[in-house]
């Protein structure tokens, strides 16, 4: 008799069923009034079958309206369980006031008069009772009050007929009721799966869109909500900022403590991410990547600035049960409508300035500006041509030699490649070929210039050697691998005199690859050289794991060797370091002759640098390599 309101979800279900069955229970009692009072109306008093169905009618009127205005609304539990209150109440008032009525009618009329009010109150209780299904309680409260009166009252006329309708009446609604508690039971059953299901289809979305190792939301909600949050800022004409987030030496750590720890590192920045930002939302999109988007943005400087403080704040160490860790965070922002107007565009926008974080400012941030933006363009244009250039016309090779610094005789040179594009005149290689990497077409750069550099080599003394860099996209694909084992071959040139180049980066892609395609060479008979070693992030593991000929010492830890105690350090610590892992050394961008004499002092015997010579043109290095020759004809081993 009483309304539920542990569940709010079946409150809001009760009101919109029955909301759009109220207006048909008020209709069908006012049309049934009115057939009633038009029978009585020469036998009962004016005011009996006139004025009473018009108040009847005015109630009735005033609840269809009601109703009908608010048969859309989408109510609040709150507001159903008031509702329903109200239905229960008025279902008591309503059935008490038309039955009052009925009995007042019945004194009235002939046999046939009396048998209409007799069927009014039969028929009219069943279809409440239908029409207030939905509302357990008020159907019961009509049928109580309506049949409880009906039947006391044509039982006590003693009169056998209208006991039979009693009796009669009593059973059927008796059987409705029972109807209607099935019924009910299925719809609260209806309700409560479909609870279920939701809360089963919330959950699935939720994890599906959870970062299960952070906490934080994953690469697919991020996308999501980025294509809202941009939707949201074009319609108010408001900006939006992204920032792209990378750590930087977090692959050592997986390396050096396993990736348990890297794992748990990774929770720990989710942690101190999510406990620095309040308007904006952290995402987690892979690996050590993660992004940030801010929705009502700060002026640019300020922008700025709270990025760096959260790269500040992501420097600081990790204590974790193996150790402490160090490891700092570089971040690419892009606004918009400032230089993007696209999903896509931000993504990439921002994805570029952190290219630029991590290559001129690593562990700060960097905003993405007009001049990113004129770089952006510039590269697609040299993609463009790139892509449609006759290579083997148009690509060089020049020769950097590597001397001895003992003797100062010449052991190889490096082979650097050059671009004479017709469209766009001479492109440096710094420039084109991260192009050419990013674009996935390096591999077709690398194989006219090898074979270009092969040919000038083999004319060469037996004595020199030919240093050449290779592409991680060069040795990722056995086709690739293939393709370099067949120009070699074919070249005539002593793979013995060969010294192949990789960088760390290389190493960063598909290591197990990697590290065939080495094996592969070095059988072959190639040497292989680690360029630029010292700037990425290769474990000593993976560097004894690979079978390395010798490494290059990049030309950052030279610069003013003599000056900078921590350069001179780091350079004497892989001096060191080769000496132990019984590898050569070279060492690269030697300038000055006091870099030279610091080398010498701390040992180093092969260098390569402008000190001794630019790159020279074929003809030019062979007579460079002739001036130079070697004392003893001995084969020095040289780096790339």
């Amino acid at each position: 008799m009483s309304v539920e309101s542990d569940n709010p979800e079946l409150l809001k279900a009760q009101y919109r069923a029955f909301t759009r069955q109220m207006p048909m229970m008020y209709f069908i009692l006012v049309s049934s009034t009115w057939a009633l009072a038009f029978t009585h109306l020469s036998a009962a008093p004016t005011w009996l079958t006139i004025g009473v169905p018009v108040l009847l009618t005015i109630g009735c009127g005033l609840r269809v309206v009601f109703w009908l205005k608010t048969r859309n609304v989408s109510p609040s539990p709150e507001m159903a369980h008031a509702a329903l209150l109200r239905t229960n109440r008025l279902a008591g008032v309503i059935a008490v006031a038309f039955t009052l009525w009925s009995f007042a009618l019945f004194p009235y009329g002939d046999a046939y008069a009396r048998s209409h009010v007799a069927f009014y109150m039969a028929i009219t209780v069943i279809s409440c009772i239908f029409c207030l299904m939905y509302v357990r309680s008020a159907a019961f409260i009509v049928t109580v009050i309506v049949n409880g009166a009906f039947i006391a009252f044509f039982v006590s006329m003693a009169q056998p007929t209208f006991v039979a309708i009693a009796i009669n009446v009593l059973m059927v609604c008796a059987g409705m009721m029972s109807i209607l508690l099935t019924n009910y039971r299925n719809f609260e059953s209806m309700v409560i799966a479909k609870q279920r299901s939701e809360a089963l289809s919330n959950e699935n979305f939720r994890l599906a869109n959870l970062d299960s190792l952070t906490g934080l939301a994953n690469r697919r909600a991020f996308f999501a909500l980025l294509a809202t949050e941009l939707e949201r800022a074009r319609a108010n004409g408001m900006r939006l900022a992204l920032g792209v987030m990378d750590l930087d030496g977090f692959k050592p750590v997986n390396d050096l403590y396993g990736h348990s720890v890297g794992d748990r590192l990774l929770a720990e920045v989710a942690n101190r991410l999510s406990g620095l930002l309040t308007a904006s939302t952290a995402f987690r999109l892979g690996g050590d990547e993660f992004a940030i988007i801010v929705p009502v943005p700060p002026d640019d400087d300020q922008l700025v600035g709270n990025a760096n403080a959260i790269t500040a704040r992501l420097r600081e160490p990790y204590h974790l049960p193996e150790g402490t860790v160090h490891v700092s965070a570089s971040m690419g922002i892009a606004v918009f409508p400032d230089l993007a107007l696209s999903r896509e565009q931000l993504f990439d926008r921002a994805d570029y300035a952190l290219y630029h974080a991590k290559k001129r400012k690593r562990g700060g941030a960097v905003l993405f500006n007009s001049d990113h933006e004129q770089r952006i363009n510039s590269d697609a244009k040299i993609e463009s041509v790139l892509k449609q250039a006759e290579l083997e016309n148009e690509l060089s090779v020049v020769f950097q030699p590597i001397v001895d610094i003992r003797d100062l005789g010449t052991i190889g040179f490096e082979a650097l490649a050059r671009w004479n594009s017709p469209v766009l005149g001479k492109v440096s290689p710094a420039c084109f070929i991260p192009i050419a990497e990013r674009a996935g077409i390096v591999g077709s750069l690398t194989r006219p210039l090898l074979k270009k550099a092969l040919a000038a080599a083999s004319l060469w003394d037996t004595s020199m050697r030919l240093s050449f860099n290779l592409s991680a996209h060069d040795l990722n694909s056995n086709d690739g691998l293939l393709a370099l084992i067949g120009i070699i071959e074919s070249s005539g040139f002593d793979p013995q005199r060969l010294d192949l180049e990789i960088t760390e980066t290389a190493l960063a892609h598909d290591f197990e690859q990697v590290k065939r395609s080495v094996e592969v060479l070095r059988r072959l008979g190639c040497g292989i050289s680690l360029d630029d070693f010292g700037t990425g992030y290769s474990s000593l593991t993976r560097l004894h794991a690979l079978p390395l000929t010798k490494f290059k010492i990049d030309r950052s830890f030279v610069k003013d060797l003599h000056q900078r105690p921590a350069s001179y350090k780091i350079v004497k610590s892989l001096l060191a370091l080769s000496t132990e892992m019984a590898l050569e050394c070279v060492i690269e961008g030697v300038e000055t002759q006091e870099e030279l004499a610091a080398l010498k002092a701390l040992g180093g015997t092969s260098v390569q640098g402008y000190l001794f010579s630019p790159p020279l043109p074929e003809s030019q290095a062979r007579e460079f390599a002739a001036r130079h020759r070697r004392p003893c004809n001995k084969i020095a081993v040289t780096s790339v």
